[in-house]
């Protein structure tokens, strides 16, 4: 079998180059920016990263909100050859530090207020500048980097995602990685030029950061937003006359109980789903509030950025389906041996392609784990993402999840880390031991459950009091049992299928 070519890209920073001169690329602030201030900006803003010290191959970190200085940070290290790493804005120190550190990260852009939280947590030889100067240098630096001739293959960011276990890993995505998931969210959507894409989720994500780059691959305008309440999102919908929003599930579930105008409403053409899927009465709920948006389920891991796309056109009569690939990706169900399953028969999903990432940084084992080589009925060969998710392939091609092989808990749309929760929880000093995992809920998908054994003296208000400190919102337990006594299997080890049983629950990922 002969492998598939890859499908021509280009360095990152040229998709700043893809709109009309004067159209629309960036709706923030008082003002807009067209694609000519958005090149204008991202070669100063590059300029500047060199000035300041960055050297190519360096990796350069963000930690803020929806700045201009955060949209146009993707781009802008592509453009002066550095690695971008940004941060999760909902992250706290102790997260923060460790991304720092593993990185190896030699620059960090934030503001005061985040600096002050991390304060020791800064890593020797990582500088820190300040947003404003930022900001000032996108405007008013003298000077421009070109667009770039850099080669699509090198490495141009490194995305942490939270694994099953240990703590968060970094993904390490090449120019082409990014560029062709571009292209292909942008081609299966159907964006056009007179799109406006309403940007909620965190650019921390593939899923998110793709909203802008999706965006600029079309021609189109992206608006971030930093929302706090539902109402925000109808508000900015309204402001921008936004025509596609992309989102989780829990903020689905957020947006159809709130009063929307009907014109409002009606602006959307388009909504996408990726992160935990959409029940069919959720989807029910989207088409009467959304009577002239298509729906887009999706489904995506970091480490090969997006997999599967079910068409609008599919949902109503096959509404749990995760659909099929998306252009550049080739799927595969493979049963333990590599074989490819029959119709019906569950087997693990595996992605191929020039969308596979190069693996996670500095992290030869894990890489190993999960980026191992293609099976043999794959047309694309090389390395391959076994993704540990088991789904089912039905007779007319249409992919359907069956379940997770790992214990990661999927809540509000992120992928938490049972271990990272547990790490906390222990190093808090108050309890000797604690199992997480995920139960059923009808909002967030998954809510997380914490069973600890605590010491006697311990305060139990403290001791939330200290999770709230050490942990971001979103990995905040629902409940916290407290014990004197964990079961154990036969080697010692905590019993965690016993554990989440006995709780009622059952592991949910």
């Amino acid at each position: 079998m002969t492998k598939a070519e890859n499908p021509p890209s280009y360095p990152l920073d040229h998709l700043a180059l893809r709109g009309a001169a004067d159209a629309p690329a960036l709706l923030i602030g008082d003002a807009p920016m067209s694609f000519a201030d958005l090149d204008a900006g991202v070669g100063r803003l590059a300029a500047w990263l060199s000035a300041a010290g960055a050297r190519p191959g360096d990796r350069v970190a963000s930690w803020s909100a929806k700045t201009r200085a955060a949209c146009l940070m993707p781009l802008a290290a592509a453009r002066a050859g550095l690695i971008h790493v940004p941060v999760n804005p909902l992250l706290k120190a102790p997260q923060v530090a460790h991304i720092l550190a593993d990185s190896g990260a030699a620059l960090l852009l934030t503001n005061r207020a985040r600096a002050d939280m991390l304060g020791d947590g800064l890593p020797g030889g990582c500088a820190l500048r300040d947003l404003t100067a930022v900001e000032a240098a996108i405007d008013g630096h003298p000077e421009r980097l070109p667009p770039s001739a850099g080669d699509p293959g090198d490495l141009v960011a490194i995305l942490y995602t939270s694994g099953s276990t240990g703590r968060p890993k970094g993904v390490m995505l090449s120019h082409a990685n990014l560029w062709l998931g571009a292209e292909s969210v942008a081609t299966y959507l159907a964006l056009g030029a007179d799109d406006r894409v309403l940007a909620v989720l965190p650019f921390s994500f593939d899923y998110g950061q793709n909203q802008l780059l999706s965006a600029w691959y079309a021609g189109a305008a992206a608006a971030p937003l930093d929302y706090l309440a539902p109402r925000d999102v109808v508000k900015a919908v309204a402001r921008h006359g936004a025509t596609t929003l992309a989102g989780v599930p829990p903020l689905w579930v957020q947006l159809v109980e709130v009063d929307w105008p009907v014109d409002v409403a009606a602006s959307l053409r388009r909504l996408t789903n990726s992160g935990g899927a959409l029940t069919p009465s959720l989807i029910d709920a989207m088409r009467a509030t959304f009577v002239e948006a298509d729906i887009y389920p999706m489904y995506g891991l970091t480490e090969a950025f997006r997999s599967t796309w079910l068409d609008p056109a599919l949902v109503a009569a096959h509404p749990t389906s995760m659909g099929r690939a998306i252009p550049h990706a080739e799927i595969l169900v493979c049963r333990p041996d590599g074989s490819i399953t029959a119709d019906g028969e569950a087997g693990e999903l595996v992605h191929c392609g020039p969308l596979v990432a190069q693996g996670y940084w500095r992290d030869a084992e894990r890489t190993a784990e999960r980026f191992r080589a293609a099976p043999a009925a794959s047309t694309w060969g090389g390395t391959a993402v076994w993704s540990g998710d088991t789904v089912r392939r039905d007779g007319d091609g249409l992919l359907y999840f069956v379940g997770r092989d790992d214990a990661m808990i999927k809540t509000a749309g992120n992928r938490v880390s049972p271990t990272e929760i547990e790490d906390a929880a222990v190093a808090t000093g108050m309890v000797y031991e604690a199992v997480a995992f995920g139960v059923p809920d009808a909002r967030l998908g998954a809510a997380i459950q914490l069973i600890v054994r605590g010491k006697a003296d311990a305060d139990r208000e403290a001791f939330a009091a200290e999770l709230r400190r050490r942990l971001p919102n979103f990995m905040q337990p629902k409940a916290v049992e407290w014990r004197e006594a964990l079961p154990r299997n036969p080697n010692g080890k905590l019993d965690r299928v016993a554990i989440a049983a006995e709780w009622g629950a059952g592991v949910a990922a």
